[in-house]
C-alpha cells in the first residue's frame, strides 16, 4: 500500500521509476564485514587505478610516442585497469553497517543544522 508520494508507511519507495527494485541499494553488513570490504577494496581500488596510469604511460612511452609507436595492448589493458579500479571503489561504496544508520532519500527534509 502507497500514498500519492509513491512511498509505503515503512519508508520503501514505490514509484514506477523504481518498480520492482529494492528501497535501498546499500547493503547492511556486520561491523567487521564493512571494515574488511573498505580496507580490501581500497587497497585493490588504488593498486589497480596506479598500475593502469603506469600501463598507460609504458604503452605510449611517457606520452612521447608517435602514433604508430603506441602499443594498443598495453594501453588497454591500462585503461581497464583503471576503469576496474573505479568500479571495485563505486560498488564497495553501496557497503553500510546497520549502526550507520539510513540514508537521506527525500529533498524536503531540514539538515537541522541552523
Amino acid at each position: 500500500m502507497s500514498d500519492e508520494t509513491g512511498e509505503t508507511p515503512d519508508g520503501g519507495d514505490t514509484s514506477p521509476e523504481n518498480e520492482g527494485a529494492p528501497a535501498g541499494r546499500d547493503i547492511v553488513v556486520p561491523l567487521r564485514m564493512y571494515k574488511t570490504v573498505t580496507v580490501f577494496s581500497t587497497l585493490i581500488a588504488i593498486v589497480a587505478i596506479l598500475g593502469g596510469f603506469v600501463l598507460l604511460d609504458r604503452g605510449t612511452k611517457r606520452a612521447t610516442a608517435s602514433p604508430d609507436e603506441v602499443s594498443l595492448p598495453v594501453v588497454a589493458l591500462g585503461l581497464g585497469l583503471i576503469v576496474g579500479g573505479s568500479a571495485v571503489y563505486a560498488f564497495s561504496t553501496r557497503f553500510r553497517t546497520a549502526e550507520m544508520g539510513k540514508a537521506k532519500t527525500g529533498t524536503d527534509e531540514e539538515s537541522g543544522d541552523g
